[in-house]
């Protein structure tokens, strides 16, 4: 850890914590659980996700007015509160040095370190098909996920697995071995070692469907969740799909429930037309009525 920086206590015992979406929540409970003080949870402001809808509070904000805890959108009130100790877990912003110089902190990563360092680490782990990932415990430092390892633990990722099952599970190891880690004190911090990988945000042309690929890597997009095409001119969102053995429809075609790639047809099961519900394909199939040769992507 860089000098200039103040290492976290053996024991901490006074936290503020910091979080945002649904992923860091399980964390939050279980330290409230555990007996940690939580002296303040620090989250992102309102987000209106659209134009006609109202300014919504994070997950994190819910689930802390829930357990009754103080809520904040500052980062430098964290300061205010005689914490000895910050806790990040997918907050979203980085952390100000000035404040990293007054509050020493440890950070929940979902992934194992240096792989994927970044905004979209189970994402990226999904994309590029890894068969593992995992959780660290790692020291806070200026750089982008560049602290030193405290805990680490490495699972499977489930052949069929989506992003949103993959992090609730990272989420509910991860807090147990961040409670184990106070627990059994913050020593012999380990440096990280190994090939460096970045975890860009999620873009929304990172989830387009295009059929010139594999089944099998537009199927792990489609497992990341988002993942859209175009059918006559709109968007056509596909929620949940599978690997068929066929190989015989060409790239982009749509038969039935199934649609060429550049490998193996793919057989979406779930899918979400523009402006509607998800319903199962076969549903969709029956009003939208395909003719002969019709395409996905058009």
């Amino acid at each position: 850890m860089s000098g200039s920086l103040p290492k976290p206590p053996l024991h901490p015992k006074r936290i503020v914590f910091f979080g945002t979406p649904e992923d860091a929540v399980p964390v939050l409970r279980e330290l409230n659980i555990s007996g940690i003080d939580i002296a303040l949870v620090v989250t992102r402001p309102e987000r209106r996700r659209g134009r006609r809808e109202l300014p919504t509070v994070s997950a994190v904000a819910k689930a802390a007015a829930e357990l009754e805890l103080k809520v904040s959108t500052e980062i430098e009130d964290a300061l205010t509160v005689g914490a000895d100790c910050g806790v990040v877990v997918a907050y979203g912003r980085l952390i100000p040095k000035a404040v990293l110089e007054q509050l020493p902190m440890i950070n929940l990563h979902f992934s194992i370190l240096p792989r994927w360092r970044g905004a979209a680490p189970v994402e990226r782990a999904i994309i590029a098909g890894d068969l593992q990932t995992g959780i660290c415990v790692m020291g806070l430092e200026e750089g982008l996920d560049t602290g030193p390892i405290y805990r680490v633990n490495e699972t499977r990722i489930g052949e069929k697995e989506t992003a949103a099952s993959l992090r609730k599970r990272l989420s509910e190891l991860g807090s147990k071995e961040l409670i184990a880690a106070f627990k059994l004190g913050l020593v012999n911090p380990t440096p990280q070692s190994g090939q460096i990988s970045y975890a860009e945000k999620i873009q929304r042309l990172d989830l387009e469907l295009k059929w010139m690929a594999s089944a099998e890597d537009l199927n792990r997009i489609i497992r990341v969740g988002g993942a859209w095409t175009k059918f006559r001119g709109h968007v056509l969102k596909i929620h949940e799909a599978q690997v068929e053995s066929e190989s015989d429809l060409k790239q982009g075609v749509v038969r039935g429930d199934s649609v060429g790639t550049a490998t193996y047809n793919l057989k979406y099961l779930v899918v979400q037309p523009e402006g509607k519900s998800p319903l199962a394909a076969k549903d969709w199939l029956n009003g939208a009525r395909l003719a002969a040769e019709e395409m996905f992507g058009e």
